[in-house]
């Protein structure tokens, strides 16, 4: 697997090694401390904590207090939608999505659903983008919640949110958005754009998998009730002992892209032109999902045209990781949903691969997975009897 080249920095990302080495000393013996305890050794852990949700703070324009640390990105959705929904001080019993938001907005707004609640999940355009009328039409005296993802973890596409959320402003609406894709990715401030909650995730920001974050904004029309409770940690938002180690790989991974956001995003919009220009070199009949939406640098939704894209994975492997679908949906034998929520046929969804280049990727990695993809796919259609046009 030393030669394996990983493009699929939608699902995760590698750690960085700047990170892993701010991360390390925290598990060795001298580091040691629970940053909830009251000795030397706690306060030095808790310091460490606190710096790293500065840091995460930063990242997202943010101030320190609004920053809780979780598990993850989906932990924090939960946490902002049922903590919503939970809260006595609520608007009213009606929740807004849309249709192509992460299995854990999509599963918790169901729950949420068969607990009571009405739910409106909107369809998107074929754009990939939410239908802003659509959405203000939708909001009425009893809307609580509205949660919209910022950038989508399979096509890219990128909502406004500054828009959605004066909609919601003007209507005492608590706006949340899944940011784990777009964090560190692209420009993102809470406060200017009006957001009142936020999830992140660390291992979209080369951090290890592990450890996320909710914004909860001080100026929200209401904040999320906990969904677990024990020793008041992290403002009673969510107890439960931190992981040291955890924070500062997080901390560590939100100062690095803020500082070389402009110039990541930069370098993974050339490794996307030069990927796709290579493939289709080799390999014409491929089209881009969402191509003329804004979207982020690193993404890349392309359909191949008569070849079954699980089984061009197989046949690239193990020199190439990409999906036919987010890895929260590994192994369910259907059509992504965002896929065929954008409006692609059963067909051209089972032909569509995700692409995601990052900060670790090199302009060789790009060339050669682009021709081994490519050959792949041509070698399948040609299997299937269909005819090759040259480029």
């Amino acid at each position: 697997m030393a030669d394996s080249i990983f493009l699929d920095n939608h699902s995760t990302t590698p750690t960085d090694p700047r990170v892993r080495d701010a991360m390390l000393p925290f598990l060795d013996f001298a580091h040691v401390g629970n940053p909830h305890s009251e000795h030397v050794a706690g306060r030095r852990a808790a310091e460490a904590v606190e710096a790293a949700r500065a840091d995460v703070a930063a990242l997202i324009g943010a101030r320190l207090e609004e920053i809780i640390f979780t598990s993850g990105a989906t932990e924090a959705n939960n946490l902002a939608l049922q903590g919503v929904m939970r809260s006595p001080s609520r608007r009213g019993n009606h929740v807004v999505t849309c249709a192509t938001e992460h299995k854990c907005v999509l599963e918790t707004v169901a729950y949420l659903e068969r607990t009571g609640c009405r739910v409106d999940v909107l369809p998107v355009q074929s754009s990939g983008l939410i239908d802003l009328e659509m959405l203000k039409d939708a909001l009425g005296d009893d809307t609580a919640l509205v949660s919209i993802m910022a950038a989508n973890n399979e096509v890219g596409v990128l909502q406004p949110l500054d828009a959605i959320a004066a909609l919601c402003q003007e209507k005492g609406i608590v706006f949340h958005t899944d940011a784990a894709q777009a964090a560190g990715k692209i420009p993102l401030d809470a406060h200017t754009l009006g957001i009142d909650l936020m999830s992140l995730s660390g291992h979209k920001l080369y951090a290890p998998i592990g450890v996320g974050a909710l914004f909860i904004s001080e100026e929200a029309p209401l904040v999320p009730e906990p969904l677990m409770w024990g020793g008041g940690q992290e403002r009673g938002f969510r107890s439960g002992t931190l992981a040291p180690h955890l924070c500062v790989a997080f901390g560590a991974a939100a100062a690095i892209a803020r500082r070389e956001r402009a110039a990541d995003a930069e370098a993974a919009r050339g490794l996307r032109n030069r990927f796709l220009a290579t493939l289709r070199q080799e390999f014409p009949h491929v089209g881009v999902n969402c191509e003329e939406s804004p979207r982020l640098p690193g993404n890349l939704s392309l359909v191949f045209d008569g070849v079954d894209a699980d089984r061009l994975v197989g046949a690239v492997q193990p020199l190439v990781a990409v999906s036919t679908n987010a890895a929260c949906t590994a192994g369910v034998l259907q059509p992504s949903h965002v896929l065929r929520a954008i409006g692609l046929g059963e067909q051209a969804a089972a032909s569509t691969l995700r692409i995601g280049f990052g900060r670790l990727n090199t302009i060789a990695d790009v060339e050669r997975a682009a021709a081994c993809l490519g050959a792949a796919a041509r070698q399948i259609r040609e299997q299937e009897g269909l005819d090759i046009v040259a480029a």
